[in-house]
């Protein structure tokens, strides 16, 4: 495919680079008229509906958020083909995140950490840029908007900050995601157990109503999760989204598990580990998650998929969707069509050829 040589011949300039600077420059050409124009030359995945929350989606792999926080590349990402865009994470203000350098590749594992701490320039800008790009104004896809918390918001008062940007974002977004699962925002995984997560969801399903009266259009809520749980605490994710009546979860987020890098450079920095060590982990919560909510809720698999069989495991393992990202850097957006096709060819229960 002439993408993948195209990312072949780019590839060696990229990975000479620090790794958000890499990340900056990609995003920077991603927002040229004249790279979209070339990106959709090379052809995107077949079609291969799936009815999904209530969405139609043109195919099951979507981008994860964290690629593109402010949305200021959506109609460039849109080019590569995926079948959602998922954007963000936004926070009510503008913050700069943690110290750099915070982004660390680790090519013999074929992964990625990250400490990035939800930089990004706060929900007017993010609403901004949705509201400029041509993939919003013409609805030309599934758009996902995916909101945080201030790190300097107490985490007694982060239900504030998720509805704050909930009341923002619902009128532009096919889907929101609520992400609690960031290891790179202090105490925010809290918000994953006990009561903290009971509270959050109530208030967000009631806005949600609220809303969806106003704007007489249902928007779904999914919440993101992380890969560090045990059986327990999933089953207790599980009891809460289905209280809620939440529409969809997203398993996973990066891990803070080391055992598979911790030998290796930059292997013990600080952060949230993604790419191919998070795949086995974020596997099993997709399993257990489907062992307790069957069909009643969709789950959305990420985590580690790069390659065409590892999408397919996802979906064995009870997902739905699909959603990429530390992928990409390492195979380019060939990856997207290859992960589109090997669903297709799935024979898993919820694949529907």
């Amino acid at each position: 495919m002439a993408e993948n040589i195209l990312y072949a011949l780019a590839r060696p300039l990229l990975f000479s680079m620090d790794a958000e600077a890499a990340h900056d420059l990609t995003l920077g050409l991603l927002k040229k008229p004249a790279a979209q124009s070339v990106l959709r030359l090379f052809g995107h995945p077949q079609p291969h509906p799936v009815k999904v929350m209530g969405i139609d989606f043109p195919h099951p792999v979507g981008l994860a958020a964290g690629l593109d926080k402010d949305g200021a590349a959506i109609d460039g990402l849109a080019a590569l083909g995926f079948g959602a865009v998922e954007i963000g994470t936004v926070t009510p203000r503008a913050q700069a995140g943690n110290p750099k350098p915070r982004m660390f590749r680790l090519p013999e594992a074929r992964a990625i950490i990250n400490r990035m701490g939800f930089n990004n320039g706060g929900v007017e800008a993010f609403i901004s840029n949705v509201q400029a790009s041509r993939f919003y104004q013409d609805r030309q896809g599934v758009l996902g908007l995916n909101i945080g918390k201030n790190a300097d918001t107490p985490i007694e008062r982060a239900a504030d900050d998720y509805l704050y940007c909930l009341q923002k974002v619902y009128r532009f977004a096919s889907y929101v995601t609520v992400n609690i699962s960031s290891p790179n925002t202090k105490n925010l995984r809290q918000l994953q157990g006990g009561s903290e997560l009971d509270s959050l969801l109530a208030l967000l399903k009631n806005s949600q109503q609220r809303l969806a009266d106003q704007h007489k259009r249902y928007v779904p809520l999914v919440l993101k999760i992380a890969p560090d749980m045990d059986s327990e605490q999933i089953k207790h994710i599980a009891a809460a989204l289905l209280q809620h009546r939440i529409d969809g979860v997203i398993a996973t987020n990066t891990t803070i598990a080391r055992e598979a890098v911790a030998h290796l450079p930059h292997g013990a920095e600080t952060g949230g580990l993604s790419g191919a060590p998070v795949f086995a982990a974020s596997n099993h919560v997709i399993r257990a998650l489907k062992s307790e909510l069957g069909d009643a809720i969709p789950i959305i698999g990420v985590g580690g998929i790069l390659s065409g069989l590892d999408a397919q495991a996802k979906i064995a393992a009870g997902a739905q969707l699909v959603q990429l990202y530390s992928g990409l850097i390492y195979r380019g957006p060939g990856l997207i069509r290859e992960c589109a096709a090997a669903i297709r060819h799935s024979r898993y229960p919820g694949v529907h050829p």
